[in-house]
């Protein structure tokens, strides 16, 4: 269409300029010609009924705009799952962390009046009434502490809100995957490791309650894993391609720091979390077995309360075993045992992507084919809360000369 237009005034100001020429030159016997010349590129046709009618064809122009592949359509598909599961993860999360804390106080409030009227039955005429009422509480106490401590929702709400933050990490880097690469640069082997990384986030921390529950109280503890095992086995030879001129960032020296670090993660920052995570999960352990035995002792010395000597025993041990089975319901859940050996776990799972990402990138031998050294090294020190140059402190460690137990300080700053 702009070409018809750009045609027509050509003609029309082809022919006003000759019609003034004609007008001023009128005594001369010169002709007056008009032209008219179409931009090349377009084809004309005259057809023999009009032959001043011009027509243009632009069967030329493709106007088709190319399709994107299916790897990106795929890609964006896995961006927008990320971004529903993390708000799922959000919203359960929260609704997780609103059970700690209306199960805590419904069960203490159940345990302590329960003692209450446990305490006054000897010595109102009602005694059977009394006794009664207290051991229906405390019998349901003890199965509400028994149910609550399986479930564990401190630590459930702690996976959902690491869930949700990893959630949308994983959607971020997908996003700029998308914004920042061209369509022909996205394979389907990018599509795949997206994939990978969808299940083993789904596998880490789960959405149904039952089943498909984490442990609540492994045998074992070990790092939390929200990523996918790598295909190929890492290999620990060294580089010999520092002879080039580029490298990729990577020196001799830059290899014994990553070597280096690697060391400390394992010997001691990994170590510290398992060991805490450990004594974390025992105190648990401990409580969650004791809350509930304590209130149902309590519950059964509720029924022989009466009047005389036993009856009178009977009714502090209903009162003890009640106030013991509130207190150790309080520290439990109050303290979210169960959300700090979450956190544990997922420290050091954290400190175990680490080492993985090191072993990943010394394995490969050819440093041309791996991540640049100097960017790898930025992303490590931020992960691990310090600056680039202090990260060049770690390179002495790599040393055999250094044992284990000569290594004083951590890692990372940031956990």
């Amino acid at each position: 269409m702009a070409a018809a237009l750009q045609a027509q005034r050509l003609y029309l100001t082809a022919s006003t300029s000759s019609s003034s020429s004609c007008a001023t030159r009128r005594n001369t016997a010169a002709p007056c010609r008009a032209a008219l010349r179409v931009p090349t590129g377009l084809q004309t046709t005259a057809p023999a009924t009009t032959p001043a009618d011009l027509t243009l064809k632009l069967d030329w122009i493709d106007a088709r705009l190319p399709s994107p592949s299916s790897a990106v359509e795929k890609l964006r598909a896995v961006a927008e799952a990320a971004a529903d599961r993390a708000e799922m993860h959000d919203i359960i999360g929260r609704q997780r962390d609103n059970w700690n804390h209306l199960l805590l106080h419904s069960t203490n409030s159940l345990t302590l009046a329960a003692s209450a009227m446990a305490a006054l039955a000897p010595a109102v005429p009602t005694v059977g009434a009394l006794k009664a009422c207290a051991g229906v509480l405390l019998a349901t106490a003890a199965v509400t502490m028994a149910s609550v401590n399986k479930i564990q929702p401190s630590q459930l709400a702690e996976e959902q809100r690491n869930a949700t933050r990893l959630w949308r990490q994983l959607e971020r880097h997908l996003r700029s995957m998308l914004e920042l690469s061209t369509p022909a640069a996205i394979t389907d082997a990018d599509v795949q490791d997206a994939m990978d990384r969808v299940l083993a986030l789904d596998a880490a921390y789960p959405l149904p309650l039952l089943p498909g529950m984490l442990e609540k109280f492994p045998k074992a503890v070990e790092p939390a894993r929200w990523w996918p095992r790598r295909r190929s086995p890492a290999r620990s030879t060294r580089s010999k391609s520092f002879g080039r001129r580029s490298g990729n960032g990577w020196t001799p020296e830059l290899e014994e720091e990553m070597r280096g670090l690697l060391r400390v993660l394992r010997a001691k920052d990994e170590h510290q979390y398992l060991s805490v995570g450990k004594m974390v999960l025992t105190l648990n352990r401990s409580l969650a077995v004791a809350g509930p035995a304590l209130a149902g002792a309590a519950a059964v010395s509720a029924a022989f309360i009466g009047a005389g000597e036993a009856g009178s025993f009977a009714s502090v041990t209903a009162v003890v075993c009640g106030a013991l089975a509130a207190a150790a319901n309080t520290v439990e859940h109050g303290g979210q045992l169960g959300m700090l050996f979450e956190l544990l776990r997922n420290c050091a799972g954290f400190y175990r992507k680490i080492q993985e990402d090191i072993e990943a990138c010394l394995g490969e031998a050819d440093v041309e084919r791996r991540e640049n050294g100097e960017l790898f090294e930025t992303k490590v020190a931020l992960m691990l809360g310090r600056s680039v140059s202090e990260m060049k402190q770690f390179r002495r460690m790599a040393s055999a000369s250094v044992k284990d137990e000569d290594i004083k300080d951590y890692a990372g700053k940031l956990f």
